[in-house]
């Protein structure tokens, strides 16, 4: 015969040849399909090949979606239920996972390559995949599909900033601004919803920082891979089944403290390690950048405050920490495929001691950026176009 069908009993061969726990090359998955007995051409050993690969150490049938480069985000909810986003929002993709108890057996072993148990005592998941790759999973009793999957896809790519400019994600006249904030050491927090572009920003940010800095990013999943020569990365780790061997945001930001650094990054601020960033910051480590969710500029006091409590701060502490940590708030939107720069804000506090972000620039797309009354005092600040 010519070809085969990848089928639970030829992967299960193919398993029993390989040894060890790490992943196998092309060549010893061509020897193991070669040493099932079965004839194949040169082209169906390469199709093989590629989904053996995909079944044993990727995501299975989802493996082609999240290879595809224009997309970020692979969701199932059921097994003929398979949404992709590829920029303009989600779309549903003609993908069938087989049964409910398939795309059970799909989730389990996506979690088990990160290193995380999901079965009936631990229906949830949130993990790591050896390729970056984000997983969250949820399976019955939770859920009554069998499984619901999430991944949320690496890209390794910077952009630079004449590339967002470019792609309509940032105003041409706003780009001497960033550049003159990070060459001026300004402290900034990247605000946005989800799939804003926020990690992006920040890429494009880090890449404009000197090469002689030493830059130390601490992030709970790698994402952040900036063009630039001296990068420290500090990933936090989950606990194993066991539930041991965890280590945290806040312990990281610790850590990096003591690395030597010019510049401290973290790439999402998400609970009780605001407070370790905000110490850091007021701690003469000027030029530092973290990400945070918000929906606008002017509610990102709310969300400090919000995480900060986690970590037992008052609201009169966050106020103090927060303005004298940072400076620039920069507010990212989505339309359609574009993501884009929508506001610049300025932290302080206002005669109540409240912590405030004002916006002293938008920009819709629409029309030409809009200056606010702080522009000018803005502009003396930090320089600008």
């Amino acid at each position: 015969m010519t070809g085969a069908a990848l089928d639970d009993a030829l992967l299960a061969e193919v398993r029993g040849q390989l040894v060890g726990g790490a992943p196998a090359d092309d060549a010893q998955l061509h020897a193991a399909l070669r040493g099932s007995g079965r004839v194949l051409g040169s082209t169906a050993l390469a199709d093989l090949t590629r989904r053996a690969r995909a079944e044993l150490y990727g995501a299975g049938p989802l493996q082609p979606l999240l290879d595809d480069p224009e997309v970020t985000d692979v969701l199932v909810n059921s097994p003929a239920e398979v949404w992709v986003d590829r920029g303009a929002g989600l779309e549903r993709v003609p993908l069938h996972l087989g049964s409910p108890a398939q795309v059970r057996a799909l989730a389990v072993r996506l979690a088990a390559a990160g290193g995380q148990r999901l079965d009936d005592a631990s229906p949830l998941v949130d993990a790591r995949l050896p390729d970056g790759t984000r997983l969250h999973a949820a399976i019955a009793p939770v859920c009554e599909s069998g499984a619901v999957i999430s991944l949320r896809v690496l890209r390794s790519r910077a952009f630079t900033l004449d590339e967002l400019v470019d792609s309509g994600g940032l105003h041409r006249c706003w780009a001497p601004v960033l550049r003159r904030l990070v060459t001026e050491r300004a402290n900034m927090l990247v605000s946005g919803g989800t799939g804003t572009g926020k990690t992006t920003l920040l890429a494009a940010l880090l890449s404009l920082v000197p090469g002689h800095e030493r830059i130390v990013c601490v992030e709970e999943a790698r994402e952040l891979v900036p063009d630039h020569p001296h990068v420290v990365p500090l990933t936090a780790r989950r606990p194993n089944v066991e539930g041991a061997g965890a280590v945290d945001l806040a312990d990281l930001v610790r850590n990096a403290l003591r690395m030597r650094p010019d510049r401290i990054v973290l790439g999402e601020c998400r609970g009780a390690e605001v407070r370790e960033v905000l110490m850091a910051l007021n701690t003469g480590h000027d030029g530092g950048l973290a990400t945070i969710h918000a929906n606008a500029a002017a509610v990102v006091p709310a969300r400090l405050e919000a995480l900060a409590a986690l970590a037992g701060m008052p609201r009169e502490a966050v106020a103090a920490q927060a303005a004298g940590a940072l400076d620039v708030v920069l507010h990212l939107r989505r339309s359609g495929r574009v993501r884009y720069l929508a506001e610049i804000g300025v932290v302080r506090r206002d005669a109540r001691g409240e912590l405030v972000v004002d916006p002293v620039a938008t920009w819709d797309r629409e029309q030409d950026p809009v200056y606010g009354a702080g522009w000018d005092a803005f502009v003396d600040r930090w320089g600008g176009a």
